[in-house]
């Protein structure tokens, strides 16, 4: 199917164009995607923490399974900081990598308990306290629970799909997201995040996007080329 492109298809594009282009992908996600949100399955800033430490390396759907036996028992920040380890990790071995999520979820525990008061903060730099808490789970509790626009949720979706958007050529996460706030209304930045990882998971897959279904294909350099 032939589909016509806008300047994303040129070999050379100005940074103004650019940020044009990306301001019509936001609006071509927001008409396909209004309503996308967390995919995570939590009623609290800590079930969102907890629930987003589990999701690095693991699909959401599969933490949405273990999470509803974990946030019956562990129902307060000091019931993390006291779990026995041993215990927690086969309660979350399912999410892989459970050893090190454990000493996360359980570290964290602590410091809400021992600095916070047992509740989970708001504000970046404190989050950033937390073990196993870096600029990705931070964005996600920020934007998602106190709708507080810090920064962009850059997963394994947004990474890729911002690379073949030509939004962002970057390897590293961390540069990713600085150049989508460079591209980005702070207004757009939390349901951005929500609708690329939606868009990556029913859409732009890493292995056969849809292109001809694709709602942003206008505004793609990659379109019909992966």
């Amino acid at each position: 199917m032939t589909r016509s492109r806008s300047s994303a298809g040129r070999r050379r594009e100005t940074a103004d164009g650019r940020r044009a282009r990306a301001l019509r992908i936001v609006e071509g996600l927001a008409a396909a995607y209004p309503d996308a949100t967390c995919a995570l399955t939590h009623s609290s800033a800590l079930e969102l923490l907890v629930a987003t430490i589990l999701s690095a390396q693991c699909t959401d759907a599969r933490v949405n399974i273990v999470t509803p036996d974990l946030f019956r028992k562990y129902r307060t920040a000091a019931d993390y900081a006291k779990a026995d380890p041993r215990t927690l990790e086969e309660e979350i071995h399912s999410t892989g990598f459970f050893r090190n999520k454990t000493k996360s979820i359980i570290g964290a525990g602590r410091v809400l308990v021992d600095r916070f008061d047992g509740r989970v903060p708001g504000t970046m730099d404190e989050l950033l306290e937390l073990p196993g808490v870096a600029r990705k789970t931070a964005n996600v509790v920020l934007g998602t629970w106190f709708k507080m626009a810090a920064g962009v949720v850059v997963d394994t979706h947004v990474h890729r799909i911002a690379g073949r958007l030509k939004l962002s050529r970057q390897p590293d996460p961390a540069k990713v997201e600085r150049d989508l706030m460079s591209l980005l209304p702070p207004g757009a930045w939390i349901d951005f995040s929500h609708r690329i990882i939606h868009h990556g998971r029913k859409v732009c897959s890493a292995r056969a996007p849809a292109c001809d279904g694709c709602p942003i294909y206008r505004w793609c350099p990659s379109a019909g080329k992966v």
